[in-house]
């Protein structure tokens, strides 16, 4: 997500100057169109794109509208779909872009309203899968947030790259609360519970005492039974086998020198 100072400080400075324009905007009760205005301008001053020649205006394909599309070097970035700084942003409104995204093969979408930016990451499948990397209020945003510069860093004219947005994805999925609500149950956190239980107190816990506990009494709710918590326990279980692979191929290295040692000594 790295991005040099001198970006990272007029994201900073753009922020803080957009936290007055926004809170004005909200004040006005500004309709759809004046916050696609501010949502340009703010593409333009803080993440560094032309807005005459990177970002598009309203986009129609097979019927499908999108507000903007930034695009550089003839390939599409990001898509964004707007709404009014009023509108309380929901999952429903990214569906647009979403089939947008879809027809034009775009994994990156938007959703603002010019105070709260949702990034989505898409996987194309059937059906679609969207992932939601990062969420901000700019309103009420730390300006200066290393976390909050990375994260509009990825988007910037500077900062983008299709490596640097899947490391934010891969950064914002493993350091989620549903994930490591995940982790926390899986059979080898148990183990490692119950063996630190044992070590202290010589008590042994049953394990299905102590997931019950955990996963009802411990974890919140949300972290266990909503469509996040799921996904991430798909994750991790994904997380998982990639890990179990490369130990696997790791060990296989040294039968793979033995035999080539073997075949060279033979020849």
């Amino acid at each position: 997500m790295g991005v040099s100072g001198k970006v990272s400080a007029r994201i900073s400075a753009q922020l803080k100057k957009y936290q007055k324009v926004l809170e004005t905007a909200k004040q006005r009760d500004i309709g759809e169109a004046d916050t696609v205005t501010i949502i340009t301008d703010f593409l333009c001053d803080a993440l560094g794109y032309d807005k005459y020649k990177e970002v598009s205006s309203e986009h129609a394909i097979r019927g499908t509208y999108v507000d903007r599309v930034v695009t550089v070097d003839n390939k599409k970035r990001f898509l964004i779909e707007a709404k009014a700084i009023g509108v309380e942003l929901k999952d429903s409104h990214v569906k647009q872009a979403v089939d947008y995204a879809a027809n034009e093969g775009v994994s990156w979408v938007v959703l603002s309203n010019g105070a709260i930016w949702r990034l989505y990451n898409l996987k194309f499948g059937k059906p679609i899968d969207k992932t939601l990397v990062f969420e901000i209020d700019v309103l009420s945003c730390d300006c200066k947030s290393d976390d909050v510069v990375g994260c509009f860093g990825s988007l910037s004219a500077e900062g983008y790259s299709k490596d640097s947005l899947t490391e934010l994805l891969t950064e914002k999925q493993t350091s989620s609360k549903y994930t490591i609500a995940a982790i926390l149950r899986t059979d080898k956190m148990l183990e490692a519970i119950r063996k630190e239980v044992r070590r202290l107190s010589g008590l042994r816990l049953d394990p299905e005492y102590l997931s019950s506990l955990l996963e009802n009494e411990i974890v919140k709710r949300e972290l266990v039974d909503s469509e996040e918590a799921q996904a991430a326990t798909a994750y991790v279980k994904k997380l998982k086998k990639a890990s179990e692979r490369e130990k696997a191929e790791a060990a296989n290295v040294p039968n793979e020198v033995a035999a080539a040692q073997a075949t060279l000594q033979t020849t």
